[in-house]
């Protein structure tokens, strides 16, 4: 009977692992053009979940490069199942979010329109890291969502409310602890008091998320105006969800923030789009196993990655080469113009002191009257 017990227990904690091991990965087309297969409302079930590696395959794919070479054919099947079959029409511009502490109880809102339309798949996080493998950093432009925010205004605050179609209302006596009202797409609204330090928090991060990705659109406009157009890659994570569940376990208050959270990340879409004229790809990925603070789900990674001192080499070594060369064109080009020198001069000097009478060479055959 112990025996039996301890199996059944072993087997709920198996399982219940197995399950927290488990997220889901949305894939979000262009707005202009469709680089994304379209996918029934069976295929979620019916198709096998995907690593975090072909995960990182599929962006490396959708940036213009080739997958890795350590890509199963089991792999190369599911990008079958997510991407058009172009290798010539690629967006080579991904935004990648990771969202962590999100269980699927909380990632379907089936009044977001830009979730509701996206290719969906279960994604297995049974390997630590979203492993994004590039073939050279001179090709891709890596710009990072997770740069820290500074000190902010209430000002700031009202103009990020604005954006996302709300308000703020101040609060008199204290800076900083308003009421952010932010509404919904059924109606609905939600209020963040700003007094609160775990709601305070949350706002801080979604914040911050809104002005990294106007830095990142502020890099595209720059990128764009050089000749040679490079893959632009923003990545990123968000783990505000997970505050909010370990402090409003009661109340359900987390749905309320992963609303707004889905909300904004429409609006961010939108404006990235607005950007990259679409042609550009999200892939945001719901990670129902919260990640420590001093790592993060996602790893871009470059094949080739010369170390400093081999850099360091390479141009000493480039450097002597055009010394050497610049010294023997140098010298060649002294000798030539002596060696011409010198022989313009005899060859003047021999030309005023020649002789006036008749060279008997030259006329040695003329016969003369």
């Amino acid at each position: 009977m112990k025996i039996f017990s301890l199996f059944l227990i072993s087997s709920l904690l198996f399982s219940y692992s197995w399950a927290e091991a488990t997220g889901s990965v949305f894939f979000i087309d262009g707005s202009t053009h469709q680089f994304l297969r379209t996918q029934s409302t069976n295929d979620v079930v019916k198709s096998e979940p995907m690593l975090l590696s072909e995960v990182g395959a599929a962006v490396a794919v959708l940036l213009g490069f080739a997958p890795p070479i350590t890509l199963s054919a089991a792999g190369s099947s599911k990008l079958n199942e997510v991407l058009i079959p172009n290798p010539f029409d690629r967006p080579r511009s991904v935004f990648v979010l990771a969202i962590d502490g999100v269980g699927d109880h909380l990632v379907v809102d089936p009044k977001n329109d830009l979730f509701k339309k996206a290719l969906r798949n279960n994604v297995d996080l049974g390997s630590s890291k979203l492993d994004i493998k590039l073939p050279d950093e001179e090709e891709v432009s890596v710009i990072s969502l997770d740069k820290p925010l500074g000190d902010y205004t209430e000002e700031e605050i009202n103009d990020f409310a604005s954006w996302l179609g709300g308000s703020y209302a101040a609060d008199a006596m204290k800076p900083l602890h308003g009421v952010l009202t932010i509404p919904l797409s059924d109606g609905d609204s939600v209020n963040l008091h700003m007094s609160k330090k775990v709601e305070r928090e949350f706002v801080s991060k979604l914040f911050a998320l809104s002005l990294n990705i106007r830095k990142a659109m502020e890099i595209h406009e720059d990128l764009s105006q050089s000749l040679h157009r490079r893959a632009e890659l923003i990545i990123g994570s968000f783990d505000g969800i997970k505050d909010l569940q370990e402090q409003h376990v009661a109340d359900g208050f987390d749905k309320q923030g992963m609303r707004l959270l889905l909300a904004t990340l429409s609006k961010i879409f939108d404006s990235l789009q607005t950007a990259h004229e679409g042609q550009i790809v999200g892939v945001v990925v719901f990670n129902g196993v919260p990640q420590p603070e001093s790592k993060t789900l996602i790893n871009v990674m470059f094949t080739y990655h010369p170390t400093p001192r081999r850099l360091a080499e390479t141009k000493s070594s480039h450097n002597t080469t055009l010394a050497a060369q610049v010294l023997v064109r140098r010298t060649l080009a002294w000798i030539t113009g002596v060696v011409l020198i010198i022989a313009t001069l005899l060859g003047v000097y021999f030309l005023l002191n020649m002789p006036l009478t008749r060279d008997t060479l030259l006329y040695s055959n003329v016969k003369l009257d």
